[in-house]
């Protein structure tokens, strides 16, 4: 019996990095199972770096899809998931409260802008856009107005994978197209041309404005995000807009739905990127750095105008509940890194960081292959002429001793904000290696670096 347990022991071991099943059996995101994206085994993660499987470090450049703010394996975070995990790790929220959800509740209340009194709690983002969009049909339906049911977004836009999230998505080249006449067609204008910190392009205006004229009788809301695109090529766009956004959107008896789910505690430079516009929105989609990125969860908050609506439709009640709705661990997890938060010391770091990868990421101009080089907040992108191949140059990456993802045409970071001057250096220094290597390979051998589509 003995030697059977250790037999057992010996082969679970043996096949816990069992690359090759991985490889036949389990799906990543946005990959092909017959041609599988290649994968390193993450054996465990301290503050701004990962272990390997064979130990090798890399120091994160993503905070782990930009959610990871605090680093990983920060004491208060990790303390306040374990007093809870032996506590109440979840109960249904149906007829059942419980205090991580309250005090979370009274945080987000506290830390948005003053409008925004209501609080939904799910699973991730994009059910946190799923929810949002619901509670702008539900309000119209309150008040009478059951025909407004369209939404408008403008292009490049990325708002989540569930259909409803999906329909707001850039409807040209976004990785939704192929779900055909299943995605509800929605209203689109072009995204607008005038970049951050520049006046708005009245053209841009214009053309939200006519379609407003045309349509903002069947238009429940208009949903973007604030200030940075993010998956439609981190494009940081001028507050200006936003701010004419909120203008036509009042003009025309439209709900306002912001998305900051990848902006919100801090990314910008702004606890909420909609404060940019100094702009207050009817509905707010939050999720990922909310529990520091330890767990997923999500929120969307509203107004008490959308709220009566909602509760004045025929339904009576709003018509969504998820099975792990408020999840106390997850909720615990969010409280401890608001607490983060509240404490400012992200806006020191944030401000740090969006002046040293300015400092370095300026000679990446002068590249040949590069189109462009932007940062905002803690956020730094070099974006080259072409296309990038994510699986060609993944390796490149992880040689420098870093984790950086590209996509699209896009080599980007958004490090966790403690991240040390040391580390944000290697992960600067990597963008540069990579984008000089494109730039200086000759034409006929670059197709290595593009993507496949």
């Amino acid at each position: 019996m003995n030697n059977e347990n250790s037999v057992n022991s010996v082969n679970s071991e043996n096949q816990a990095w069992d690359f090759d099943f991985d490889r036949q059996h389990i799906w990543h995101p946005y990959t092909s199972m017959n041609q599988a994206f290649p994968v390193i085994g993450v054996e465990s993660a301290d503050g701004c770096e990962l272990t390997l499987n064979d130990g090798t470090k890399l120091i994160d450049g993503t905070s782990s899809w930009w959610a990871c703010v605090h680093g990983y394996n920060h004491p208060k975070i990790i303390s306040a998931m374990s007093k809870q995990l032996n506590m109440l790790p979840h109960i249904m929220f149906g007829g059942i409260t419980h205090t991580p959800a309250i005090e979370l509740t009274k945080k987000l209340i506290e830390m948005t802008c003053k409008p925004l009194t209501k609080v939904f709690f799910s699973d991730s983002g994009s059910i946190a856009v799923e929810v949002a969009i619901k509670m702008a049909l539900q309000y119209w339906q309150g008040i009478g107005k059951a025909n407004k049911q369209k939404l408008i977004t403008i292009k490049r836009g990325y708002h989540g994978d569930s259909f409803a999230s999906m329909s707001v998505c850039d409807p040209d080249n976004g990785m939704h197209t192929m779900f055909g006449d299943a995605v509800t067609k929605q209203h689109f204008v072009k995204a607008p041309q005038a970049k951050f910190g520049e006046p708005v392009n009245s053209g841009d205006v214009e053309a939200l404005r006519h379609k407003f004229i045309s349509h903002h009788n069947s238009i429940a809301a208009m949903i973007l995000e604030p200030i940075k695109q993010g998956a439609g090529g981190m494009y940081f766009y001028s507050a200006e807009y936003l701010k004419e956004v909120r203008a036509l959107c009042d003009e025309f008896n439209v709900l306002l739905i912001i998305d900051e789910i990848a902006t919100g505690f801090g990314r910008t430079g702004k606890l909420f990127a909609y404060e940019h516009a100094d702009i207050t929105p009817d509905i707010l989609c939050l999720g990922k750095a909310l529990t520091g990125g330890y767990i997923s969860l999500a929120a969307t908050l509203c107004t008490d105008k959308v709220a009566k609506g909602i509760s004045d439709s025929p339904a009576g009640v709003f018509m969504h509940g998820p099975t792990f709705m408020a999840n106390p661990l997850a909720c615990s997890a969010a409280n401890a890194s608001l607490d983060l938060i509240n404490e400012g010391k992200w806006q020191s770091q944030v401000i740090n960081l969006e002046k040293q990868m300015v400092a370095e990421l300026e000679e990446a101009k002068c590249y040949t292959a590069v189109k462009d080089v932007r940062v905002l907040g803690s956020i730094g992108v070099i974006e080259m002429d072409h296309s990038l191949n994510a699986a060609e140059l993944q390796p490149h990456f992880t040689e420098l001793g870093v984790w950086i993802r590209v996509f699209g045409s896009v080599i980007y970071i958004m490090p966790p904000y403690t991240i040390s001057p040391k580390q944000l250096t290697q992960l600067t220094t990597a963008m540069k290696v990579v984008a000089k290597m494109i730039s200086d390979t000759p034409a006929s051998t670059k197709k290595v670096f593009i993507s496949h589509g």
